[in-house]
C-alpha cells in the first residue's frame, strides 16, 4: 500500500530546521494550520534528501570496476585446508570435531559449508566497493529455507546467522554463487549449467536490488518472501519442489520432535530419550545451568512474548549435535510443556565469534568484537529477515554466550545438491533475490543498485569468480581427504 508522505519544506538558511505541514491537525481555515520550526532529529534523514545514493554507487565503478569481481589471485600465505579446519575446530568439544571433519569430507560442497572462515580469508583479498551492510556471513545455497511465522504461515528466507556481521555485501553474493557451482557439479550438471546458475543468481540479486531501490522505503523494507517470489524470479520449475518441502515443513514441529524423542515419566511429564550420537542426556548440574539461563533469556524478549513462556514449564534438557559448520559447539534442546502437556522445544545454541571477524580488518572494515555473541546473532537475524522467530533471544550459560530459538519451527529446506540440473538456475535466482532483500535492510538499496547497474557485467564477473572458487574448493577438499588418509587430521563418519 502506498501512503502519501507529509509535505516537507526546508526553512531558514542553516539547513538544520524544517517546516512541516499537513500533520493531521484539524482546521477549518488554512491560516489555522500552524507551522513548526523543528531541529534536525538524530536518527532520521534530512529533508530534502542529501546527494544521490544511486550516483554515488555508480561512481564507485571508477575505482572498483564491476569486471574486477572475477579476480581470484593466488595467495602464497593462504593456510592449507587441513590447517584451516584444525584452526576452526579450536574451542569446540574435542570429541565431536572428528564428526565435523567427517561431514566436511563428504564432498566439496560440504567442505564449503564448513569453511566460512577460509573463504573469508580469500574474499578479504578480492576487490570490494567498501559498501557495508548486515551480511549473513555464510550465505551458501543450503542456508536458505522455510520456517513458520507467528500466524502459522510459511516464509522462505535466509535461515542461518551464526556468522552474521556488518561487512561487504559482495562476500555473501560470491559465496552463494560459488556454492551453486559446487552443488551443480555434485548433481552431475555440466559446466555451462553450473556457471549459468551462478550468473543468474547475481542477475536476480542485481534486478531485485534495483526494484527495491524504486519502491517506497516501507514497501521495500516489508517485502515478504512468499509465493510471489517464484514469479518475480521466474523460478516456476521449482514449484513442485517447494510444494513438497512446504508440506514436510508444516509437520516439522516441536510436537512431532517431542513425540519421537521423548517418553512419559512416572511422576508426570516427559523426558528426552538418548539417541547417540545426535541426542544425549546431560548431568544434572549441566541441565540445571541451562535451565537457569532461561531466566535472563526471557528478559531479551519483548514483554508481549513473556506470557507465552510463563504458561509453559521446563521439564528436561538434552545435548543435541547440530549441522556441519556448527558441529562441536555446545547445543541443547529444552523441553517445555503447557498445562495440557503439549510440547514446545527451545534450542539453546552456543554462539562463537563470527569466523569472518579476523578477516574483516584485512578488508578494511573496522568491526569490533561483539559484547555478547548470542546477541550479535539474534540482532543480525532480526535485521536481515522480514519475519523472525518470535522467541528469538540470547543468554549466557556458565560464562559462554548462547542464542535461543524455537526448535523445529515448521522448518524445511531445499537441498541444492539434490536438485535436478534444470532447477539450479531457478534456485539461484530465488536465493539471489532473497539475499538482495536481506542486504537492503542494512544498506540503502539505491547505493548498491547504482553500483550493480542495468547490464550483466557484474553477473559475468562473479560467475567467473564462482567457477574459479569452486575449483579452489575442490582442491581444498582433496587436500582434506589426503590429510585424513595420512592421519594428519581425524575424521569420523556417521553410521
Amino acid at each position: 500500500m502506498f501512503v502519501p508522505a507529509p509535505d516537507h519544506r526546508r526553512a531558514g538558511s542553516t539547513g538544520e530546521a524544517v517546516v512541516v505541514t499537513g500533520t493531521g491537525v484539524e482546521a477549518t481555515d488554512a491560516a489555522d494550520l500552524g507551522t513548526h520550526r523543528l531541529p534536525r532529529v538524530r536518527g532520521f534523514a534530512r529533508w530534502p534528501a542529501q546527494g544521490s545514493p544511486k550516483r554515488e554507487g555508480k561512481a564507485l565503478r571508477e575505482s572498483v570496476p564491476r569486471s574486477a569481481h572475477r579476480t581470484l589471485d593466488p595467495d602464497t600465505a593462504r593456510p592449507d585446508a587441513v590447517s584451516a579446519v584444525t584452526e576452526s575446530n579450536a574451542g569446540r568439544i574435542a570429541e565431536l570435531t572428528p564428526l565435523r571433519v567427517g561431514r566436511m569430507a563428504a564432498g566439496p560442497f560440504a567442505f564449503l559449508r564448513g569453511s566460512a572462515g577460509l573463504m573469508a580469508h580469500d574474499l578479504a583479498r578480492t576487490p570490494m566497493t567498501r559498501i557495508g551492510t548486515q551480511i549473513c556471513g555464510d550465505a551458501h545455497a543450503a542456508n536458505f529455507g522455510l520456517y513458520g511465522d507467528a500466524r502459522g504461515g510459511l516464509v522462505i528466507d535466509l535461515n542461518d546467522f551464526d556468522e552474521t556481521v556488518e561487512g561487504p555485501w559482495e562476500w555473501d553474493l560470491k559465496r552463494l554463487a560459488a556454492s551453486l557451482v559446487l552443488a551443480g557439479r555434485e548433481v552431475g550438471a555440466d559446466e555451462d549449467t553450473c556457471r549459468s546458475a551462478a550468473h543468474d543468481t547475481v542477475g536476480a540479486y542485481r534486478r531485485t536490488m534495483r526494484l527495491l531501490a524504486k519502491l517506497p522505503v516501507l514497501d521495500a523494507w516489508n517485502a515478504i518472501a512468499d509465493e510471489e517470489l517464484v514469479s518475480h524470479t521466474d523460478a516456476h520449475d521449482l514449484l513442485g519442489t517447494l510444494e513438497r518441502v512446504s508440506a514436510k515443513a508444516r509437520s516439522n514441529t516441536s510436537g512431532r520432535f517431542a513425540a519421537k524423542s521423548t517418553e512419559e515419566v512416572a511422576e508426570g511429564g516427559r523426558r528426552f530419550v538418548p539417541a547417540p550420537p545426535v541426542l544425549r542426556g546431560v548431568p544434572d548440574a549441566e541441565a540445571a545451568a541451562v535451565a537457569a539461563a532461561l531466566e535472563p533469556y526471557v528478559e531479551t524478549l519483548g514483554e508481549d512474548r513473556r506470557p507465552l513462556l510463563a504458561r509453559h514449564a521446563v521439564h528436561d534438557v538434552a545435548f543435541r549435535v547440530v549441522g556441519t559448520g556448527s558441529v562441536g559447539t555446545r547445543s541443547y534442546v529444552v523441553l517445555l510443556l503447557d498445562h495440557r502437556g503439549e510440547p514446545l522445544v527451545l534450542q539453546v545454541k552456543e554462539a562463537r565469534p563470527s569466523a569472518l571477524l579476523p578477516h574483516l580488518a584485512t578488508a578494511g572494515f573496522a568491526t569490533p568484537p561483539a559484547a555478547h555473541e548470542g546477541r550479535r546473532v539474534v540482532l543480525g537475524q532480526r535485521r536481515m529477515q522480514v519475519v523472525s522467530d518470535i522467541l528469538l533471544g540470547w543468554t549466557t550459560v556458565e560464562g559462554r554466550p548462547y542464542q535461543v530459538r524455537q526448535f523445529r519451527n515448521r522448518k524445511g529446506s531445499v537441498d541444492p545438491a539434490a536438485l535436478a540440473p534444470d532447477q539450479l538456475d531457478d534456485y539461484g535466482r530465488m536465493t539471489g533475490a532473497l539475499l538482495a532483500r536481506a542486504h537492503s535492510h542494512g544498506a540503502d538499496p539505491r547505493l548498491i543498485a547504482g553500483y550493480c547497474g542495468k547490464n550483466e557485467e557484474l553477473d559475468e564477473a562473479i560467475a567467473d569468480f564462482a567457477v574459479a572458487y569452486a575449483d579452489r574448493t575442490e582442491a581444498d577438499h582433496a587436500d582434506l581427504l589426503t590429510g585424513i588418509r595420512t592421519g594428519r587430521i581425524a575424521a569420523e563418519t556417521e553410521a
